[in-house]
């Protein structure tokens, strides 16, 4: 297969994953003593795909009430979370899910912009699969990619990492690799893979430990995950995509406190700019491999 056209299977698949993030990165986006969203912001119950958890965050009784000549329709002007309650079509009425809105979505549609997350995670699959070539670990990227943009969806949101992103993440991470260990001309080492994980891990505890306030437990977690992915191509990638991590973010805070919209105590999410790093470094060491 050419670079080309495994690029271009790798952006549909990335593109196809994306449209199935934003449900879940809405119920996710919770401050840490909320339980997961599971109605939409005008209270209707969140089904479907995977019990609710995966698709467009769009709400069909919401685009019910605002059809033509229903007489539950919402006010179409709106946002979600400003009111207190919402009627359904049968009169009957919901609570209202507290938490962040998301721009000026306006209901039937709720959660982050869906055609942006789809081609973000369509970019980032399309960069790895030219640089991966045909190793059996671009199966293992291609699949942890997704995970990573719903990570750095919902800290942005909350400055939250869940477990339920983070834990499993660094689990998968070993296993796929694992069995990409397994598979004729892989690239990577596996118990570097782990020692990695486990090295990163620690060295973020130990920062947890002297400044909690400047490392979250989250950021311990996920450095468990991207330790493992960066640690697959060898403790130079590992030094590399940890320090471009930080680099990125200390970039990003110096950029809010010269724009006047942060201080210097201004606390950041660090996830999406360690996930930002991890994958840089994932780039170069499959580049290099």
């Amino acid at each position: 297969m050419s670079e080309l056209a495994l690029a271009a299977f790798a952006a549909v698949w990335g593109a196809a994953a994306g449209l199935l993030l934003p449900r879940a990165a809405y119920r996710l986006a919770v401050d840490p003593d909320e339980t997961w969203r599971d109605s939409c912001p005008a209270g209707h119950p969140i089904t479907g795909l995977a019990k609710g958890w995966l698709g467009f965050a769009r709400c069909g009784a919401c685009t019910a009430e605002a059809a033509p000549g229903s007489t539950g329709a919402a006010s179409a002007g709106a946002a979600p979370g400003d009111a207190e309650r919402a009627a359904s079509a049968d009169g009957t009425s919901y609570e209202t899910t507290s938490g962040p809105s998301y721009g000026t979505a306006t209901p039937p549609s709720y959660g982050p912009n869906t055609p942006l997350v789809s081609l973000a995670a369509a970019l980032l699959c399309a960069a790895l699969a030219p640089t991966t070539g045909t190793r059996p670990e671009l199966g293992v990227w291609l699949l942890l990619v997704p995970l990573g943009v719903l990570l750095a969806v919902v800290d942005f949101k909350v400055q939250r990492l869940p477990d339920a992103l983070t834990l499993p993440l660094a689990a998968a991470a070993l296993v796929l690799l694992g069995v990409a260990a397994a598979v004729p001309e892989h690239a990577g080492d596996w118990l570097t893979a782990l020692f990695g994980a486990l090295a990163l891990g620690g060295a973020y505890f130990v920062l947890f430990l002297i400044n909690p306030n400047g490392m979250g437990f989250g950021d311990v977690k996920l450095a468990l995950g991207l330790g493992a992915v960066l640690g697959w191509y060898g403790w130079s990638v590992v030094f590399l995509g940890t320090f471009a991590g930080f680099l990125l973010g200390a970039l990003y805070g110096a950029g809010l406190v010269v724009a006047r919209r942060a201080g210097r105590k201004t606390s950041i999410p660090f996830g999406p700019f360690l996930i930002a790093g991890a994958y840089a470094g994932l780039l170069i060491g499959a580049y290099a491999a």
